[in-house]
């Protein structure tokens, strides 16, 4: 894949932070940012000094209409997502949306038949697996076979919630979907990639407001059991990560096979090793700490050669809707506890 032609892309909905990496991720692949469009001003005025490459387009239509543009990526508001993303592949291009794609079932059956129809790549940005090169170097272990072949997952993503600086979407359910849904995504990805089994159920889901009754309707807690084909998974996320810690979560995956395991500490190792992007493997020889800080991020150069080949090297399409199904079926089930509304 060296050396492949580049796309052009422009982004639209800059509502989560998120979006410089995805826009990073496509630059270091050697992709052309050319537009960007967003109704906020201060998101704007932001965005255009990190990028003065990229033109403010007039409106949406702008954007979707130029057919020099091959790919959009977003990251507005979780709920309207979905339906841009439906909008995106309608006018013959890609898509890659920050996570959650979607926040109701709804708007994930519709995408799937939207995709079917048009033939265009609905893409996902699971970060804590894609942009993560722990995450990488993990699944280049697990699928050659070092520990044998995986039976559980454990998932485990704490955030800090710095509410003070929460936009008002972030308290609004009908807005962000549900920590299940948002956050747990991540999980359900990771769980389907290293398993590799393809056919999953929820087995048991719970969401709490354990400690924020100002804000009936966010969700700082939540948990779920999945099983899939000879193998299961758990799954912790919450918004409780004390302000004494150095980073904003201490994001772990456990990958536990019948002939060893694999910790990843991805964002710190706590009392220990400076820096990120930490691995520790053990199987029936030894026990090793691998530094993976130099292992190579490749989504954004397969997401681009798949968007000029029409192949599913960054991410199978299947794959992408259904670890979002996965976090949305637990978040429909889940029992409610603490402080919700």
């Amino acid at each position: 894949m060296a050396n492949q032609p580049t796309i052009r892309f422009a982004t639209i909905g800059l509502n989560h932070f998120h979006i410089y990496g995805q826009t990073n991720l496509l630059l270091r692949a050697g992709a052309e940012l050319v537009k960007f469009y967003a109704t906020e001003p201060d998101l704007v005025a932001l965005y255009a000094k990190d990028y003065p490459q990229a033109q403010l387009a007039s409106s949406e239509a702008e954007i979707l209409e130029d057919e020099s543009i091959h790919l959009v990526i977003s990251a507005a508001i979780p709920s309207e997502r979905a339906p841009l993303g439906i909008r995106v592949m309608q006018h013959g291009k890609d898509y890659m949306s920050d996570k959650p794609g979607f926040t109701t079932l709804e708007q994930l059956a519709e995408a799937r038949r939207v995709q079917k129809e048009t033939g265009r790549i609905y893409s996902i940005d699971y970060s804590e697996r894609l942009e993560t090169r722990a995450s990488v170097k993990a699944g280049e272990l697990v699928h050659s076979g070092v520990i044998g072949k995986v039976i559980q997952t454990l998932g485990l993503g704490p955030h800090r919630p710095r509410l003070h600086q929460r936009p008002w979407w972030f308290f609004k359910r009908e807005h962000y979907g549900g920590i299940l849904c948002d956050i747990a995504s991540h999980q359900c990805d990771q769980f389907l990639y290293y398993t590799g089994t393809k056919q999953a159920e929820i087995v048991h889901a719970q969401v709490a407001n354990y400690a924020h009754p100002e804000h009936p309707e966010l969700e700082d807690f939540g948990d779920l059991v999945v099983r899939g084909d000879n193998c299961t998974g758990y799954v912790r996320v919450d918004w409780f990560t004390p302000d004494g810690l150095a980073t904003w979560g201490d994001g772990r995956t456990v990958i536990m096979g019948t002939e060893g395991y694999i910790e990843l500490r991805k964002y710190i190792d706590i009392a220990g090793r400076p820096g990120t992007e930490h691995l520790f493997l053990v199987d029936n020889q030894k026990t090793e700490y691998i530094d993976c800080s130099q292992i190579e991020l490749p989504y954004g150069r397969n997401l681009i050669y798949d968007i000029i080949h029409r192949t599913e090297t960054a991410m199978p399409q299947e794959h992408c809707f259904y670890a979002s199904e996965l976090a949305l079926e637990a978040q429909a089930m889940a029992t409610r506890l603490g402080h919700l509304r």
